[in-house]
C-alpha cells in the first residue's frame, strides 16, 4: 500500500539512460515500482491516466497555430477569467478538460482539483470512486503558449481521508508531506515527464515513434552548491527588506560578501525553471512582495508549490516559503499563495538566513 513519505531520498547521481542500454518505459518502472511495495496498482494506473493525458495535451501543444489552439479563450474581445483572476488561454482550457475527462472514469480517484476550477470536483456518480485525490495545473507558464516557450502540465496525488466518497475541498488540505506522488510534465523540444513516488526524482522522455515514456535520468541529483539563480527582477522594487539583501548579495558577485559571481536565468514557466535547476542546479525564487503580500504570495501551494517541492527534497534539493519547510505549510486553502524558494539546498539554506536574520533584527 502506498503511503505518505517524508523521508531522505536514497543516495543516487544523475544516471542518463544511454541509446545502448536497455529501455526503461514508464509502465516497467511503475511496475517494478508497485512490487517493491513503494505503491498499488491504483496509484500505478492512476499515474499511467495522467502520462496519457500528459502525451494527448503534448500533441495539441505541439500544433500551436496549426491546430487553432492559441490566443485567449472566450468570446469576441471577452477574455476569459479564472478564479486566479488570470486570463485564460485557449489550450488552457483544452489542457484541464482533457485531464479531467481522462481521470474520470478510471476509478482511482474520490476527486479532482485544479487551478483553473473555483472548487474541487469530486468524481461524478455514473463512475466507481478510488482512494486517491489528484490536483494539477494544467498547463504551467501559459502566458508563454503564444510565442512558442515551454510550458507544462504539474500534478500532485493525496491519499483521500475517506476513500468512495464525494470528495469536498476540505480534504484536499493536507500538507506537502502527505503526497503519495508529484510530477511534471514539460512540452519543450522534447516531451519530458519528471517524476517521484517516494524513492527518488527520475526523469522519462517520450519516444514518439513508439508512443511511450522512456525512462532517461534515473536519480536526478542537484548539486547543493551552484552559481545560478531564478527570480523575476522586474518586482524588485517591490520584496521585502531580506530578498533585497540577498539578491544584492549575488548580484555584488565575487566582489561582495558570497564571493563569487552568479548568473541569472528566467523563463517565466515555472515548470521550465525547475526543471533546469533539477537538471544542473541553481535556486528558483518567487519571494513575497507588496503586490501579492494580500494573497500570501504568487504562486499557488496545491498545484505549484508542493509538487515541485517534493520533485526536489527527493532529488536532494531543499525547498522553503523562506521562513518554513514548504513541505510542512498546512494549508488553509485550496487556492492558497505561498512565496518559494527551491533548489539547490545551501542557496535556499542562505535565503533562508537572510529572513532569518531581517526578521530578528525587527
Amino acid at each position: 500500500m502506498a503511503a505518505p513519505f517524508n523521508t531522505v531520498p536514497p543516495p543516487m547521481t544523475n544516471m542518463p539512460i544511454t541509446a545502448g542500454s536497455q529501455s526503461i518505459s514508464l509502465t516497467r518502472y511503475l511496475i517494478e515500482e508497485q512490487r517493491a511495495g513503494r505503491i498499488n496498482a491504483d496509484l500505478r494506473l492512476l499515474i499511467e491516466v495522467v502520462a496519457r493525458a500528459c502525451k494527448t495535451i503534448s500533441i495539441a501543444v505541439g500544433k500551436g497555430a496549426l491546430g487553432g489552439v492559441l490566443g485567449d479563450a472566450g468570446t469576441g474581445d471577452e477574455a476569459s477569467i479564472n478564479i486566479q483572476g488570470e486570463a485564460q488561454k485557449k489550450l488552457d482550457v483544452l489542457s484541464n478538460e482533457i485531464l479531467l475527462e481522462a481521470n474520470a472514469w478510471g476509478g482511482h480517484l474520490a476527486g479532482l482539483a485544479s487551478e483553473e476550477m473555483d472548487t474541487s470536483q469530486p468524481i461524478p456518480d455514473a463512475y466507481p470512486r478510488g482512494n486517491y485525490l489528484l490536483l494539477f495545473d494544467p498547463l504551467d507558464g501559459s502566458s508563454n503558449i503564444d510565442v512558442n516557450i515551454s510550458v507544462g502540465t504539474i500534478f500532485s496525488v493525496l491519499r483521500a481521508p475517506d476513500g468512495g466518497t464525494h470528495a469536498q475541498d476540505e480534504h484536499f488540505l493536507q500538507p506537502g508531506t502527505a503526497q503519495v506522488a508529484a510530477g511534471y510534465c514539460t512540452y519543450g523540444p522534447s516531451t519530458m515527464l519528471v517524476l517521484t513516488v517516494g524513492n527518488g526524482t527520475h526523469a522519462f522522455t517520450l519516444d514518439r515513434e513508439i508512443g511511450s515514456f522512456v525512462m532517461t535520468t534515473r536519480g536526478m541529483r542537484i548539486p547543493a552548491e551552484t552559481k545560478e539563480f531564478a527570480v523575476n527582477m522586474s518586482n524588485q522594487r517591490f520584496w521585502e527588506a531580506p530578498m533585497q539583501a540577498y539578491v544584492g548579495d549575488l548580484l555584488a558577485g565575487s566582489q561582495g560578501p558570497r564571493g563569487k559571481d552568479f548568473n541569472m536565468r528566467w523563463v517565466a514557466s515555472m515548470v521550465a525553471d525547475v526543471h533546469r535547476i533539477l537538471t544542473r542546479g541553481g535556486i528558483f525564487s518567487y519571494p513575497l512582495d507588496s503586490k501579492c503580500a494580500a494573497k500570501g504570495g504568487k504562486l499557488r501551494l496545491m498545484y505549484e508549490a508542493n509538487p515541485m517541492s517534493l520533485l526536489v527534497e527527493q532529488a536532494g534539493g531543499a525547498a522553503s516559503t523562506g521562513r518554513q519547510r514548504m513541505l510542512e505549510v498546512q494549508p488553509t486553502g485550496l487556492h492558497q499563495r505561498v512565496p518559494v524558494f527551491l533548489g539547490s539546498r545551501s542557496e535556499v539554506e542562505a535565503a533562508e538566513r537572510y529572513h532569518a536574520e531581517h526578521d530578528a533584527s525587527a
